[in-house]
């Protein structure tokens, strides 16, 4: 795992639990589009243990982004632009992402981010850990993902993924959000029941 990983967008694994990873994270995440309004849980929404820890230092919410060959980040942002009507936007924001933009997970970087606001004592915390495990845990299914922690600056295309993709939700997320990206090492990352 590199840096280089972390500004392209993808890591260079070809683990087989990577991929099974993507595919359960595009069906959970298209379900909560079509059925839950795009309101977030527990298959999105993992908790975040610190190395050496027993308790979670609490849940957060995952972003899953498009390598940059199939990157709609520009798309993101015209809808946001569009309407400055929030709901309006959330409704476009749903049925765009639950039409067909979960269908293919080759398409998605198993890099996930997360948006913590600005001067977030936890993202400063997880930042200088430097490894934590994200565990999910939903639908009979749990993944124990061990990732390195970057704090992604704002040219980075993650980070600009993320903030476009979370604007359509929260159009007054400041611009100083502070975007941590989790880079899974799958080599020891579980999961239960396994998928191969």
């Amino acid at each position: 795992m590199s840096s280089l990983a972390s500004q392209f967008g993808q890591s260079f694994s070809n683990h087989p639990l990577r991929m099974g990873f993507l595919r359960w994270q595009c069906r959970v995440r298209q379900m909560a589009m079509r059925d839950k309004d795009g309101r977030p849980d527990d298959a999105i929404m993992p908790e975040v243990f610190l190395p050496g820890q027993d308790e979670p230092l609490g849940a957060i919410i995952t972003v899953m982004s498009k390598t940059p060959g199939y990157s709609v980040t520009p798309e993101l942002e015209h809808m946001s632009a569009k309407t400055n009507d929030p709901a309006q936007r959330r409704e476009q924001a749903i049925r765009f992402l639950a039409a067909g933009y979960y269908q293919q997970a080759a398409e998605f970087s198993d890099i996930l981010t997360a948006t913590f606001p600005p001067g977030s004592p936890g993202a400063a915390q997880i930042h200088e850990a430097g490894r934590c495990t994200l565990v999910f845990e939903a639908y009979a299914q749990r993944f124990e993902l061990d990732c390195k922690v970057w704090r992604l600056a704002p040219h980075n295309l993650l980070h600009q993924a993320t903030m476009a993709h979370n604007r359509l939700f929260n159009p007054g997320i400041p611009g100083d959000t502070v975007v941590l990206g989790f880079e899974p090492d799958w080599e020891n990352c579980t999961s239960d029941p396994k998928i191969a």
